[in-house]
């Protein structure tokens, strides 16, 4: 089988994201949100990541006209009857997942691979909500999605052999390195970083130092671009709370268990870089 036309589900940061690097690696490529608004706000941020990557020289006038050529949204899912590959970015919500893969699974074709690019959830509960668990997998990307450079590619006990080497084949078509891990919370990078940035939380909030100043020290002890609170405002504080909970209700080790300050911080609506006030605040 062969990839040729690829389905994205959500065109907030990361699915926008996502479809971009498809595009501009020559995927006929489709992107779906639930209503019109949404989707449009989602396409102009995408096409100002491509404006950007122009007037940095990164991507040529021709190349960023083909990318845009290539890229259709969409509010019907209908539109993924064709798609040899589906990858869902929708909240971190188990039961929103299951009803999207459920809904592709309708609409695309047998031999169409569904992965997810869920940070921490169970990719089995999503594939068990299809008809096809041995094609579904998680393809987990990193924020920024055209800047960061790899893929972990999370595997189940029901996904085949075939469809681990197309999604390894995939991402690497994408200009990503490729890492593997087990369908457990957090997979590797994040089981790896969680308690890091969990702590940076208590600190702040015992009175160690500042914001500022802890992402600084970090950035300048490790020559990391950015510091733990930046890496969460991008990644979302919604969706942080969401894996701690997540890692934390499977593991029940306290390095994983939400602060309450991100608690709080979550309940009063502030997600960080998406909408405008996290631990920074964004213009």
């Amino acid at each position: 089988m062969e990839i040729k036309k690829v389905g994205v589900v959500g065109c907030g940061l990361m699915g926008a994201g996502i479809a971009e690097v498809c595009a501009r690696s020559g995927y006929s490529t489709v992107v779906l949100e639930v209503n019109q608004q949404f989707l449009d706000k989602g396409m102009t941020s995408l096409k100002s990541s491509l404006e950007k990557a122009h007037s940095k020289g990164k991507l040529s006038a021709q190349d960023r006209d083909a990318t845009l050529a290539r890229l259709h949204g969409t509010i019907n899912m209908e539109d993924f009857k064709d798609c040899d590959l589906v990858i869902e970015a929708v909240i971190e919500n188990m039961e929103e997942k299951k009803r999207v893969f459920a809904a592709a699974d309708k609409v695309c074709p047998k031999h169409a691979i569904l992965a997810s690019n869920t940070s921490c959830l169970s990719i089995l509960q999503m594939a068990m909500a299809t008809k096809r668990p041995s094609q579904v997998i998680g393809m987990h990307f990193f924020q920024p999605v055209p800047v960061m450079a790899m893929v972990e590619i999370v595997k189940t006990i029901a996904v085949s052999k075939e469809t681990v080497e197309m999604a390894e084949k995939v991402s690497k078509s994408l200009g990503k390195k490729v890492v593997f891990a087990k369908d457990t919370p957090g997979f590797l990078v994040n089981r790896l970083g969680f308690p890091f940035m969990m702590n940076a939380i208590r600190m702040l909030d015992e009175g160690w130092t500042t914001i500022e100043e802890m992402d600084q020290a970090w950035m300048m002890a490790t020559n990391s671009p950015m510091g733990p609170f930046t890496l969460m405002d991008f990644a979302g504080l919604d969706t942080m709370y969401a894996m701690a909970c997540a890692m934390y209700d499977e593991f029940k080790d306290p390095a994983y268990a939400p602060p309450p300050l991100l608690k709080a911080m979550v309940t009063m609506g502030r997600y960080g870089k998406k909408n405008g006030w996290g631990f920074y605040k964004y213009t």
